[in-house]
């Protein structure tokens, strides 16, 4: 089924595969509407560090390739797959160890370090940036970030991939002057045409990557602060405590509402969680959880939640175990549920999966 591409519209897939999944939510969500032969294309991965996108820190090349090869069916030839890896990484080692050089060989892609980009300086929302020329020039931008936990603004993903669109001193200097508002004005400027998040494997806590946790989900849209909201839900994150996303809303980059008929699910959702795979940080939260035939993207879900609980010192608070996953479908019970298949206990986190923390019980 075919769906116009609209600003108010978000597409979910669940794959395990980058390739088939970015493939299936592009083509299903309409975006060929956006592309022309003859257009110049640029890709903006996250790579802000040379590790594999198995870490949960990168934009996984399978993905990339998806959306190379989608691009390629639209007649689009002149491609280009710009990042700037953070400042003191090198992007050039990033392109290898997170194998985009493999790309580059097998497409004709181009690979541009926006290190060494000329730049522009731009006033915008009472700030002064200065900003990587070409991002700025491609006739179409695509923003491919990964949807991961952040040690600062407690996730990142289509708003915060844009810093790596700016050179090393100015990354440097958003920090000094408090990162979300120059974060929120910067996507002011540069305005992707399209969003394609890796959700596939994201980190649970930290930008650089070590705790990976799967959800095996890829999401696509044009609003990056509906795809932010909607990231930061699936996550038990509620929009207002991130306050580049709060910022960005406020100043008229997007909207962060999510009504009921936002969101088109593209394909079945049943991926099981590998539950002997979670991240080292996550580990010990198993003892709060009874799963069975558990989805990832609930699983991780999930995990998120009881993480951020432990974090706010609210774990405590909870008696009993969760329950979690498809063998409790129609089942009653005492004690919490989580998702639409544990809807049968006497209290439940509602959704499938679910879009809310066990913090709002």
């Amino acid at each position: 089924m075919d769906f116009q591409m609209r600003q108010d519209k978000i597409f979910v897939t669940y794959e395990s595969n980058g390739l088939t999944g970015a493939r299936r939510v592009l083509e299903a969500s309409g975006a060929a509407e956006l592309f022309r032969p003859g257009m110049k294309v640029a890709l903006k991965p996250n790579l802000v560090v040379a590790k594999p996108a198995s870490s949960g820190a990168t934009t996984s090349p399978q993905v990339v390739e998806g959306a190379i090869g989608f691009l390629k069916d639209c007649g689009i030839a002149d491609i280009t797959i710009m990042e700037s890896a953070w400042a003191g990484d090198s992007t050039e080692r990033a392109w290898q160890v997170c194998g985009y050089r493999e790309l580059e060989k097998k497409y004709g892609v181009r690979l541009l370090d926006l290190k060494k980009d000329r730049t522009r300086s731009v006033s915008v929302a009472g700030i002064k940036i200065e900003i990587c020329a070409s991002p700025l020039e491609a006739d179409r931008l695509i923003n491919l970030p990964v949807l991961k936990g952040h040690c600062q603004t407690l996730m990142t993903c289509a708003l915060k991939n844009l810093k790596g669109c700016i050179p090393d001193n100015e990354k440097r200097r958003f920090h000094s002057i408090g990162l979300h508002r120059p974060i929120a004005a910067l996507n002011l400027v540069i305005r992707p045409d399209l969003i394609l998040v890796d959700a596939l494997c994201g980190d649970l806590t930290f930008e650089e990557g070590g705790n990976p946790l799967e959800m095996n989900m890829l999401i696509a849209g044009k609003d990056p602060v509906k795809i932010d909201a909607y990231g930061a839900s699936i996550m038990g994150i509620s929009s207002p405590e991130i306050e580049h996303l709060r910022l960005a809303e406020e100043m008229g980059v997007g909207s962060s509402i999510i009504l009921p008929d936002t969101v088109f699910e593209v394909g079945e959702k049943k991926i099981p969680a590998r539950l002997n795979s979670l991240p080292r940080a996550a580990r010990h939260l198993e003892q709060y959880i009874e799963a069975r035939d558990a989805c990832s993207i609930c699983y991780a879900g999930l995990i998120h939640s009881l993480y951020r609980m432990e974090k706010q010192g609210k774990l405590r608070s909870l008696k009993g175990k969760i329950h979690i996953g498809q063998a409790f479908k129609n089942m009653r019970g005492t004690g919490i549920g989580y998702g639409e298949c544990a809807r049968g206990f006497d209290i439940t986190i509602p959704g499938c999966p679910p879009r809310g923390s066990l913090t709002d019980l």
